[in-house]
C-alpha cells in the first residue's frame, strides 16, 4: 500500500497503529506490529520511570523499527478521605467473598505525566521515535523538550474543542477516539460532558476542520473497518481490542476466555473499576458499578487501588469477573492469533476492501 504523510512522517509501512493498552501491551507484541510494517505502542502510563525505560529497552531488543510510548495527562488526583473510606467500607463484604479486606488506605497508585519529570527524563534520554497522550495534554515546556529530542508526538481526542487544543500545541497527529472504543475515554475534563461521538462522525469531522493527520480509534477490528477510516479521510487506523487476545498480550486467562466467547457480545462503560468511564466487556465489576446502592466513587486512579486489590483477590480463589477487560463494541470479532499473522491478515482484508471497493466504482 503507497504511503501517506503520516505513515512517512512516523516511518512505518502500514496504516495499523496498535493501541496502547497498559497493562496488556508488551514489548513482544509492540515489536511484532512494527516488525510487521505498523507502530506498535507501549503504554506506560502505569508505570514508574524505571518501568518505562525498561520496557523501551526491551522492545528494542526485539525491533529496530519505530514504536510509540503512550502516557496520560490526567489532572492528578485529589484525594478525599471521607468518598474513599465510604467506597471501602461498602467493598469490604464482596472482598470477604475471597477471604481479604479492601486496602486500609487508597492511594494514587500512578503518577499523571503531566508532573513525572522523571518520565520527561527517560523520554528525552531514550528518544523513543513516538509520544502519545490520553487524558489531555503535557505543559509546553514537556512538548518542546520532547520535539527537541526528536520525538514525534500524538494526542487522542473525543470532540472537536479537545481536536483544536491538540492541533494547537502542533501534535503531529490527532487520535479520533470513537464512543466504540475499549477502555478508558480519552475526554480531557471527567467532570465535563462527554459528546458521545462515534468514530464515523469523528473521523470525519476532524479530517475535515484540521490539517492534522487523523487516525481513527474505535471498533476497528479487521481490513474492512480499516478501509472505512481512510475512506472518512483517516491517515491510519488505531486498533487496541482486535490485539489483545494475541499470544504476546499479557491478559490473564480469565480475559482471555471472556474475550473470545459470548462475553465478547456485551460491553458497557464503568468508573466503578478505576474512577474514570471506560469501556469493558459486562462482568461482576461493571454489574457492581450500577448498583443503585453504590456510594460516590473516589478520583481517578485512586478508585483502581481498590479496584487491582478486588480483583487479585477473587483471582486468587478463581474467580475472574473483577478484572478490567476492557473491550470495544465490536470485541466478538476478536481472533486469538500471533500479532504477526493478525498483521499479515488485517493488510490482506484492507488490501481485499480496498479492491472490492474499487470494481464498485468501476460499474
Amino acid at each position: 500500500m503507497s504511503k501517506n504523510a503520516l505513515t512517512s512522517l512516523l516511518g512505518i509501512d502500514s496504516p495499523i497503529i496498535q493501541a496502547p493498552m497498559a497493562g496488556v501491551s508488551t514489548p513482544a507484541l509492540a515489536a511484532a506490529v512494527s516488525n510487521a510494517g505498523g507502530l506498535g505502542s507501549l503504554g506506560v502510563g502505569a508505570m514508574n520511570a524505571d518501568g518505562a525505560r525498561k520496557v523501551i529497552r526491551e522492545t528494542r531488543e526485539l525491533t529496530g523499527k519505530p514504536f510509540n510510548i503512550n502516557v496520560f495527562c490526567h489532572a492528578p488526583a485529589q484525594a478525599n478521605a471521607a468518598i474513599e473510606r465510604a467506597w471501602t467500607d461498602w467493598l469490604v463484604p464482596l472482598f470477604a467473598q475471597y477471604g481479604a479486606t479492601p486496602p486500609e488506605k487508597l492511594s494514587e497508585i500512578y503518577t499523571s505525566f503531566v508532573v513525572d519529570e522523571a518520565m520527561l527524563k527517560v523520554f528525552v534520554e531514550e528518544k523513543p521515535a513516538v509520544v502519545s497522550f490520553h487524558f489531555g495534554l503535557p505543559s509546553k515546556d514537556y512538548i518542546d523538550a520532547l520535539r527537541g529530542a526528536g520525538i514525534k508526538l500524538i494526542a487522542s481526542a473525543t470532540n472537536l474543542r479537545e481536536a483544536e487544543h491538540v492541533a494547537a500545541a502542533g501534535m503531529d497527529a490527532i487520535v479520533a477516539q470513537g464512543i466504540e472504543a475499549g477502555g478508558h475515554r480519552g475526554v480531557f475534563d471527567p467532570q465535563g460532558d462527554d459528546d458521545n461521538l462515534g468514530i464515523f462522525a469523528l473521523t470525519r469531522l476532524f479530517a475535515r476542520k484540521f490539517d492534522v493527520p487523523v487516525i481513527a480509534a474505535g471498533g476497528i477490528m479487521d481490513g474492512a473497518g480499516i478501509a472505512a477510516a481512510l475512506a472518512l479521510g483517516a491517515q491510519a487506523a488505531q486498533l487496541g481490542t482486535a490485539f489483545v487476545p494475541c499470544v504476546e498480550t499479557s491478559i490473564d486467562a480469565g480475559y482471555r476466555r471472556a474475550i473470545l466467547s459470548d462475553a465478547a457480545q456485551r460491553t458497557t462503560f464503568t468508573a466503578a473499576i478505576s474512577g474514570r468511564a471506560a469501556r469493558s466487556l459486562v462482568n461482576k465489576f461493571t454489574e457492581l458499578g450500577q448498583s443503585a446502592q453504590a456510594p460516590a466513587i473516589p478520583a481517578y486512579p485512586v478508585t483502581y487501588d481498590a479496584g487491582k486489590s478486588l480483583h487479585a483477590a477473587a483471582k486468587a480463589k478463581g474467580e475472574f469477573g473483577y478484572g478490567a477487560q476492557w473491550a470495544g463494541q465490536a470485541a466478538a470479532l476478536a481472533r486469538e492469533l500471533p500479532a504477526a499473522e493478525l498483521m499479515a491478515r488485517l493488510q490482506a482484508e484492507l488490501q481485499d476492501s480496498i479492491a472490492d471497493l474499487r470494481k464498485y466504482e468501476s460499474r
